[in-house]
């Protein structure tokens, strides 16, 4: 205590001759022993030690290992699916920073029948996620495989000068955490249709519920935002900034691009940061933020998108920047099941965050802060299970009884409540065939990488 953070370390691992390690701490020897320059990245190794299956695979220029807990949760076809994505996905992460700052790179991932969902973390040259056994297989586990990949460049090493150094003695809010969290959403999605795992028209799938998600958000402050986090808001808004930023860094690449004929890019605007900020061992000020994508976009004025989209809570100008890419976004309204129930999806599952006042859901006495296990038959396991809902109660009548498995502390209760249904907003995002060649060329930059010569 008190010498700082300059010391090195090692850590020695006695286990099981049979077991295996895997981290991404620089190995020494054979026999278990591994060394960290710093306490920054001792405290930034997790470890896997036991029985588990481990593999490695060599893409682009470097080593990447899976670690998959428990043994044969991940095998045969799924796991070589996996390796496919995880092969594809990194060659664009690369180019957006002409860097990949590693020689190896680690995948620990766990699986739990009871956990809620999924969560990971990223570190320097790994990073750890906790996943429900659904997701094996899942576009949801790729997905967040590779937003975690990419935050190896995007927060591990770029990041807002809040951030810079680490402190671990106190927070350290930063009202920039849509660049660290949502442009690497963005570029989570940017990394799966230049690597060929989806088509284009799955990208826009994937916009336009990040759409639907700003939309219903209301007016919120994409700044404000991102110091919900630290916030812990229970309006629903606590993790916008993830889906808000995802949109604003797709806008910002696209006027990018259209401002310069498509010489220029979101990535290069990453790209400098990357060299110029966290090559010279600091983080980015908001100010250097703006300056960079106005040197990469030959001068073009984003005052006004900083002042009404970020800092302020303006709609999104989706009917003027969009068709900038030949892109439109069609609307329409919908009636959809629901329970009146309000959830936020947090690394516990789907937390209520409110309750109709005079609502069946009120009525059966599902309360604010209880978590949602299953509606009707459904297990609430992921995103994609609202969905599911959705489409199985989309013709069912109102007042349906529905069974509902919730839980409320450390209590598991059955309870049941009756069908509802709203009216909502329905996006799609789709390719405008009347698009200039220009606006094409925007679209094709954005969807394969790169910039026009």
């Amino acid at each position: 205590e008190g010498q700082g953070f300059a010391f090195p370390a090692t850590v020695r691992v006695h286990t099981e001759a049979d077991w295996h390690i895997a981290t991404g701490m620089r190995t020494l020897d054979a026999t278990g022993t591994y060394a960290a320059a710093d306490y920054h990245e001792l405290v930034d190794m997790p470890f896997f030690v036991g029985r588990f299956d481990l593999d490695s695979l060599r893409a682009d220029g470097r080593w990447y290992r899976l670690a998959t807990y428990p043994s044969g949760i991940v095998s045969g076809q799924t796991r070589a699916d996996l390796w496919a994505d995880i092969a594809a996905m990194m060659p664009p992460m690369a180019a957006v920073f002409d860097t990949t700052p590693w020689d190896a790179y680690t995948i620990l991932a766990l699986f739990d029948e009871g956990y809620p969902g999924g969560s990971a973390l990223e570190h320097g040259n790994s990073h750890l996620g906790i996943y429900t056994t659904a997701a094996v297989g899942s576009a949801t586990l790729t997905a967040i495989i590779a937003h975690e990949i990419f935050h190896a460049w995007n927060v591990k090493r770029l990041r807002p000068e809040d951030l810079w150094p680490y402190r671990y003695d106190r927070a350290q809010p930063t009202t920039l955490l849509w660049v660290s969290e949502g442009i690497t959403d963005y570029y989570a999605d940017l990394a799966q249709v230049r690597g060929g795992i989806w088509d284009a028209e799955r990208f826009y799938e994937a916009v336009a519920r990040k759409v639907a998600s700003v939309e219903e958000a209301g007016a919120v402050s994409l700044e404000d935002a991102s110091l919900s986090t630290w916030i812990d808001p229970v309006d629903g808004t606590g993790y916008l900034y993830y889906d808000k930023g995802s949109v604003a860094g797709l806008l910002l690449d696209i006027l990018i691009r259209d401002a310069t004929a498509n010489r220029g890019s979101l990535d290069l605007v990453m790209r400098l940061l990357y060299q110029r900020e966290y090559g010279r061992g600091s983080g980015f000020t908001e100010a250097e933020f703006w300056e960079v994508i106005s040197e990469v976009s030959n001068g073009l004025d984003l005052t006004d998108f900083q002042a009404r989209y970020v800092d302020g809570r303006d709609p999104y100008p989706w009917d003027a920047v969009l068709p900038l890419a030949g892109l439109r976004l069609e609307r329409q309204t919908a009636r959809r099941p629901m329970i009146d129930a309000a959830v936020d999806l947090d690394t516990q599952g789907f937390r209520v965050t409110s309750v109709g006042p005079g609502s069946p859901a009120a009525a059966s006495g599902i309360r604010e802060g209880d978590y949602l296990l299953a509606v009707g038959g459904i297990e609430l396991v992921d995103p994609a299970a609202v969905e599911e809902f959705f489409r199985r109660y989309a013709t069912a009548e109102e007042g349906t009884s529905l069974t509902v498995r919730l839980r409320r502390g450390d209590a598991d209760l059955v309870i049941q409540t009756g069908l509802e249904f709203s009216e909502s907003a329905q996006y799609r995002v789709a390719e405008d065939p009347r698009a200039s060649p220009g606006a094409v060329r925007v679209r094709e930059g954005l969807l394969a990488g790169g910039v026009r010569r």
